[in-house]
């Protein structure tokens, strides 16, 4: 029979206990200081850039290292547009690949489809970059664009965004590079969170008479919107970072892009591009301004999704 514990033992476990509770919560604030030392640094890098430029920073497109004067309108929205267009894609073609695989994906298959999800996952930004320049603008040059540009060019205020000489790289390609890249991510989570969902709640609604997108739409989406909004939050985060891929196809180009198919830039394709090369202290302060203006941008989306998730949560349970 085991023996009570002693006193000393008690004060033994209780001290092991507050070292175990200080040492976690040291982890917690390191992550709280590193975030903070980041931002910290980047205000710092970006001060020369602000006291300069002012907000005229954020609504100039001009950029030219020679004069030593920059704008972040046309990196800021290449980063949107392109992101735009990867969840625009992305997220439906991810839903209905998770939505297969947990619903209608006969057993024999669901492996070497999860596998093959999981492989494009992790295969490196740089290889997207390659191929979408080697391959796809090619091919989207010859075959793809001329025809867009000829059925959709013509079509009052939409047409714009589709005009443009067909050379294959550009905002639209960056996009869809983008989004072959976030699919994986998006399907993946949403897969497993589509897989947590009790199967006695989707055989109840399948006896009630319920069809397969009936269940889907009443019984897994409500039960795992969190995982699914984390989903595509993971994502736009990996949209919004993406570097070299889009670096390879978006054109790198300092002017204003009205269409989808012309060059354009972004945040990170200008950082990669430049920041080696920059001379000068304002040149410099410009490009650490962009990459805080992109820490503001991933900063918000993250806000805004948390917003999201509090405000469904509130509305659990209000429908009748």
């Amino acid at each position: 029979m085991q023996k009570l514990s002693t006193p000393q033992h008690m004060k033994f476990q209780l001290l092991l206990d507050n070292l175990f509770r200080l040492i976690t919560r040291s982890f917690a604030f390191v992550v709280l200081a590193l975030l903070l030392g980041i931002l910290i640094s980047l205000l710092i890098g970006a001060l020369p850039s602000i006291k300069h430029f002012g907000w005229g920073f954020l609504l100039s497109n001009e950029w030219d290292p020679v004069a030593d004067r920059y704008g972040a309108l046309v990196p800021i929205f290449g980063t949107l547009a392109t992101s735009f267009i990867a969840l625009l894609i992305g997220v439906p073609v991810s839903f209905g690949i998770a939505l297969f695989l947990t619903e209608l994906c006969p057993t024999w298959l669901k492996r070497p489809l999860g596998v093959a999800v999981e492989l494009l996952a992790g295969i490196p930004s740089i290889i997207y970059g390659m191929w979408g320049l080697f391959v796809f603008a090619p091919f989207f040059s010859d075959h793809i664009q001329p025809v867009l540009i000829d059925n959709l060019g013509d079509i009052p205020l939409l047409g714009i965004l589709f005009q443009g000489a067909p050379i294959g790289i550009g905002i639209f390609t960056a996009g869809l590079i983008l989004a072959i890249m976030v699919i994986p991510f998006i399907a993946s989570v949403m897969r497993d969170v589509f897989e947590v969902v009790p199967v006695m709640l989707k055989e109840s609604a399948y006896g009630l008479g319920s069809t397969t997108w009936e269940v889907v739409r009443y019984v897994v989406l409500p039960y795992t919107k969190t995982g699914v909004v984390g989903g595509i939050m993971l994502g736009l985060g990996r949209a919004l970072g993406e570097t070299m891929a889009v670096t390879f196809v978006i054109g790198n180009s300092t002017r204003f892009a009205v269409g989808l198919f012309e060059p354009g830039n972004s945040i990170a394709s200008a950082l990669a591009n430049e920041f080696a090369e920059a001379s000068g202290d304002l040149y410099l302060s410009s490009l650490i301004q962009l990459g805080l203006i992109l820490f503001f941008i991933t900063f918000v989306v993250l806000a805004c999704s948390k917003i999201l998730l509090l405000r469904l949560k509130q509305q659990e349970g209000k429908a009748s």
